[in-house]
């Protein structure tokens, strides 16, 4: 494969790059690899390169290099991510090998999470990185390989979270580029002014490799709301002015982003500010192939079109029927909702627009909906937008929601001050109570880097005494029978529709207590209420069939089939098991070895189960919350 430099050198015209995820599931995987395809082919111009991003401390290594692998396959140059802290410097070598040997020769070195101290090092790798910056990863490809790699490194035209200053931010970059990097690809951001004079400034600063800027397309208004909190990035007030009256309708927000993201390129591109620009698809298609449609960009026959008949592709799709199908809109999700409403909800025509409502991590104690498709069709109607943890297990996407990743979501300095250092259950609750009471002191959990939904406040009582009996709640939200969709607590979607939730809750619990769930639930006639439990071990307790799949927010609106928003299923959940009891193990990282705080929550990881509960009679508000709390 060419040097991403050269490719950029010999292309005519501005060009574009395109970042994916590794999927967390088989048929994700193999829809991607479908997605992909159809964006490098047909009448839109192919990307100059796509490139495949790297979990924190290698989290997603052998998954980031299958999609590498099966991307080259289909003809295309591969751009592959690699951080370097928090991960053995042997998994970094065994990355840049195997790319060799697949002839990849474009890596974005990227430094990670902070480096931790040997003090604050895991007890099973007790060492302290090798590698504690970018720039020592770039140093170190350059030694061992020469000029085999071309390397790019971030850049960041708004501070870094973690940066003293402007300045400090492009000290650092400079560095990099004297480490031997040989492009940058920016951070997102969404002040077109201020990026090209952050441009002029590296150029000042004696800054000459070539700058691809970050594009990421506002999909929801929550996704966007999210990242922006995250990256602290800055908005301009004319875009938050325009987002104000739909943000509560997704359709119109992704149609607004993609427009925004259009006239952004536009202009960078009409100022010759940048060559070319790099697009955040979050693994989603029809925004990039929207902003490019409107570009206009001329089309041109693609270099190395040549895919594979072996690629992994078109091996799955050939010899596993049931993999095929995963490239189609899933079946309906069964509501499993009272006898009562059967007949009723069948008459509607439930159909399978699945998008999330809610951040991934387990809602963070909020419910509702924000994602709400409008009448699409085909492949691309289940989704396209973000997609959390409570969507279709088969969409590429599925399990991100704004292209951060797994783990915690605030910086160690900012965890510590808000989260303290608990000592003991009882801490641990005081926290959980701090955030649902919207403590100043407490903005945030591990699990939750958002303020609490306003319909939260319908079941906080509920979450308040769930906490106080050490039920440490993650995600909840309260039963709704036909609010209508412009309500400004409970409503999302366009006007003029209804929606329904039924009452959910997750938590973790102690075994005993999760036992006694599973008991009285075992003793109930009726089968109202679904159940799914797992620990970190992979242990797994449901009282749910095994392909039982729950819608468990939906919305009815004008001249549109019904929208399923959240769903629940076993597949997805333990998805999230794996993650939620990654947090707690990143949270007890945030302590030095062998601490009172350490062994707490590493305790808890490997006691505790995660417990989720879905009361299928939504016209019963307090059902859920009089069996969990009156009937111990």
């Amino acid at each position: 494969m060419p040097h991403l430099t050269d490719l950029v050198k010999n292309h005519r015209g501005p060009f574009h790059t395109l970042e994916f995820f590794p999927p967390r599931t088989e048929a994700g995987f193999v829809n991607l690899l479908d997605r992909i395809q159809r964006l490098a082919s047909g009448p839109l111009p192919p990307p100059l390169a796509i490139s495949v991003t790297w979990g924190a401390g290698g989290s997603t290594a052998d998954r980031t290099m299958e999609l590498a692998e099966e991307a080259s396959k289909l003809g295309l140059d591969v751009i592959l991510h690699l951080t370097c802290t928090n991960m053995p410097k042997e998994k970094v070598d065994s990355a840049l090998k195997r790319a060799r040997d697949l002839g990849i020769q474009n890596v974005l070195a990227l430094r990670g999470d902070p480096p931790r101290s040997e003090e604050y090092s895991t007890t099973l790798d007790p060492e302290p990185d090798f590698f504690q910056h970018a720039d020592d990863l770039v140093r170190y490809i350059r030694k061992e390989y020469n000029d085999w790699f071309c390397i790019g490194v971030a850049g960041y035209p708004t501070p870094h979270v973690d940066s003293e200053s402007p300045e400090m931010d492009l000290h650092w970059l400079k560095q990099k580029c004297d480490a031997g990097a040989d492009f940058i690809i920016t951070q997102l951001f969404y002040d077109v002014q201020g990026f090209e004079q952050w441009v002029r400034s590296c150029r000042d600063f004696g800054i000459t490799q070539t700058i691809i800027p970050g594009m990421m397309p506002i999909q929801s208004f929550s996704s966007f709301r999210r990242l922006v909190n995250l990256t602290k990035c800055p908005v301009p007030d004319n875009i938050l002015r325009d987002l104000e009256p739909i943000k509560s309708d997704d359709a119109a927000v992704k149609r607004y982003g993609a427009q925004l993201a259009t006239a952004m390129v536009s202009r960078l591109i009409a100022n010759n500010v940048v060559p070319g620009v790099h697009f955040c698809t979050l693994n989603l298609e029809k925004s990039v192939r929207t902003i490019l449609e409107n570009l206009g960009w001329p089309s041109v026959q693609q270099r190395n079109a040549h895919p594979s008949p072996v690629s992994r592709h078109n091996r799955l799709i050939e010899e596993d029927a049931d993999v095929k199908l995963a490239s189609s809109p899933p079946k309906n999700p069964i509501l499993s909702i009272s006898p009562s409403e059967a007949s009723q909800l069948a008459q509607w025509g439930l159909a399978s627009h699945a998008l999330p409502p809610a951040p991934k991590k387990g809602f963070g104690n909020v419910g509702g909906g924000s994602g709400t498709p409008q009448g699409m069709t085909g492949e691309d109607s289940w989704d396209e937008y973000p997609n959390g943890r409570f969507t279709d297990v088969r969409s590429p996407a599925y399990g991100e929601i704004d292209g951060w990743g797994s783990g915690l979501k605030i910086t160690a300095a900012q965890a510590l001050k808000e989260w303290g250092t608990p000592h003991n259950y009882s801490d641990i609750s005081g926290l959980f109570t701090r955030y649902l009471h919207s403590d100043p002191s407490t903005p945030t959990t591990p699990f939750c880097d958002l303020p609490l939904s306003p319909e939260t406040a319908t079941i906080l009582s509920h979450l308040l005494a769930l906490n106080e009996l050490q039920y440490w709640t993650v995600g909840s939200q309260p039963a709704v029978d036909a609010v209508k969709s412009e309500d400004p607590v409970h409503g999302w979607g366009p006007r003029g529709g209804y929606v329904f939730q039924k009452a959910f809750v997750e938590f973790f619990v102690r075994k005993d207590e999760m036992e006694k769930i599973q008991a009285r639930l075992a003793e109930r006639k009726d089968a109202d209420i679904s159940f799914y439990a797992s620990n970190k071990q992979g242990d797994f307790r449901t009282n749910t069939g095994e392909e039982a799949v729950n819608a468990v927010t939906w919305g009815v609106f004008p001249g549109q089939e019904i929208v399923q928003s959240t769903i629940i299923e076993a597949t997805s959940f333990l998805a999230w098991k794996e993650e939620a009891f990654d947090i707690w193990t990143e949270w007890s990282l945030l302590y030095p070895r062998l601490s009172p705080a350490r062994k707490l929550l590493e305790e808890i990881a490997g006691e505790c189960w995660l417990v989720s509960l879905i009361h299928h009679d939504y016209k019963d508000t307090d059902g859920l919350w009089n069996f969990l709390l009156h009937s111990k």
